[in-house]
């Protein structure tokens, strides 16, 4: 393998791992297909006419083979199952800069939104493949074909069934990022100050939350409406804050959120907010261990709540 070579995979590698993720829903796996299509390369000794078909078709059939065996493990999970949480904002993930223009790079975190994500989960892996290589990156059917092993008229196909199994699920959001953004301050400076009534004014009436702890972590979650929901916010999270927790807002998956991390910065969970009409419809949470790992060292969030419970009591 060349220099050159080398240089251009390191160029694609953005590419290749918003591909697979949006196949796979999964950082780790995500990452373990890309570094899987690099070693398919240094092994494959001869250069290939274009860099980018090639590696696109490898790392799609890879993620591919991965998503089959994983919907198996989906279908004995505990609890609500989500994707593992990306960050897109400036500190990592997916960039502004790698896609060329912040209108590209909103389109794109809107197509790995956890709404849009487990819409996906909805397809078959073909199918899957074929809407996220034609839908979110424009590839040329010849190109989906070759990736696929499937006709161009067969793709077609696949490319049309899925979108409209995307159409028919698909969730509406507050599209001005910026008061999504602004929204999403009020709501964890209302957390972070325990302040109720304003904690209850942004949530919608029929306020969902769901959590996916797998089963080993955290509750579930329900549709509670904006009273309960309020309540149940202020009792758990201000206790944590008090014994040295802290809520790092992030950009996740394309939408405002954060990153709930102990007092030693491990990671406890992550949230994320689904916005429409100036109120919060829904927040999402993730506290599964085995899905944190990509954000950094994982807290022991049992542990963490027994000490806030134990706070809370000699208060």
């Amino acid at each position: 393998m060349t220099p050159e070579t080398e240089l251009e995979f390191e160029e694609l590698r953005p590419l290749l791992f918003s591909i697979a993720y949006r196949i796979l829903g999964s950082v780790s796996e995500a990452e373990d297909a890309v570094q899987e299509t690099w070693l398919r390369l240094a092994a494959a000794g001869t250069q290939p006419d274009s860099l980018k078909a090639y590696l696109s078709t490898v790392v799609t059939r890879i993620s591919i083979d991965v998503l089959r065996s994983a919907r198996m493990r989906r279908e004995t999970y505990v609890g609500p199952w989500f994707p593992e949480p990306l960050p897109t904002d400036s500190h990592g993930g997916e960039r502004e800069d790698v896609y060329g223009s912040p209108e590209r790079a909103s389109e794109l975190a809107d197509s790995v939104s956890m709404a849009a994500l487990m819409l996906l989960e909805r397809l078959s892996p073909l199918e899957r493949a074929v809407f996220v290589l034609r839908e979110v990156f424009h590839f040329g059917f010849a190109d989906i074909a070759t990736a696929v092993d499937r006709s161009e008229a067969a793709c077609r196909q696949l490319a049309s069934r899925a979108r409209r199994h995307m159409d028919d699920g698909k969730t509406r959001f507050e599209a001005d990022r910026r008061k999504r953004a602004e929204l999403a301050d009020r709501f964890f400076e209302a957390l972070r100050d325990g302040d109720l009534d304003d904690l209850r004014a942004l949530l919608a009436a029929d306020v969902e939350t769901v959590n996916d702890g797998g089963g080993v972590a955290g509750g579930v979650g329900g549709r509670f409406g904006a009273e309960k929901a309020a309540r149940i916010l202020i009792t758990a999270v201000p206790p944590l804050l008090a014994i040295g927790a802290r809520l790092e807002q992030r950009e996740l998956n394309g939408e405002p959120g954060a990153i709930l991390r102990d007092a030693d910065g491990s990671v406890l969970g992550t949230w994320t907010l689904d916005i429409l009409d100036g109120q919060i419809q829904r927040i999402r949470s993730v506290t599964n261990p085995d899905k944190l790992g990509h954000l950094g060292p994982v807290a022991d969030l049992k542990e963490v709540l027994r000490r806030r419970n134990r706070h809370r009591r000699e208060r």
